[in-house]
């Protein structure tokens, strides 16, 4: 959990990003009582420089929320925004090999292992996977 102030601090980070790029991160929340519920969303990932230049859809929700369908319904939501409305033509989502959760979501959403790297930042190993615009359109 982050204080008032770094709240405030990642907030204004966020809507910079938004400003500068065209895209940014959703707040996810539940339809039914508005709880928020984690974030979805494209970042640039420059924890990987080597799958650069890229865009990545990512999610992060509350413990509470896993299992029920919500991270896949927001990526789902963010990877049409990426190629309908910022005509991206390639996303990559990366997850730690092991995460077999967020990589069934992937597969969900389409793509395809690209590559597997180690984060140089951390030293973990990840799994890259991609889907290009073509294979979104021709999927729809």
């Amino acid at each position: 959990m982050l204080d008032e102030e770094e709240t405030r601090v990642r907030t204004a980070m966020f809507e910079s990003l938004w400003d500068e790029q065209g895209f940014g991160l959703f707040a996810v929340e539940l339809r039914e009582t508005g709880e928020m519920a984690g974030f979805t969303g494209l970042a640039v990932p420059r924890f990987l420089p080597e799958v650069l230049p890229a865009v990545e859809v990512g999610w992060r929700l509350g413990r509470p929320f896993w299992g029920r369908g919500i991270a896949t319904e927001a990526a789902t939501a963010a990877v049409r925004f990426a190629f309908e409305d910022c005509a991206l033509d390639r996303l990559v989502s990366i997850a730690q090999i092991g995460n077999v959760a967020s990589e069934r979501v992937m597969a969900k959403l389409g793509m395809h292992v690209e590559r597997e790297a180690i984060t140089p930042a951390t030293g973990r190993p990840v799994r890259v996977h991609e889907l290009t615009r073509d294979q979104y359109v021709s999927s729809a």
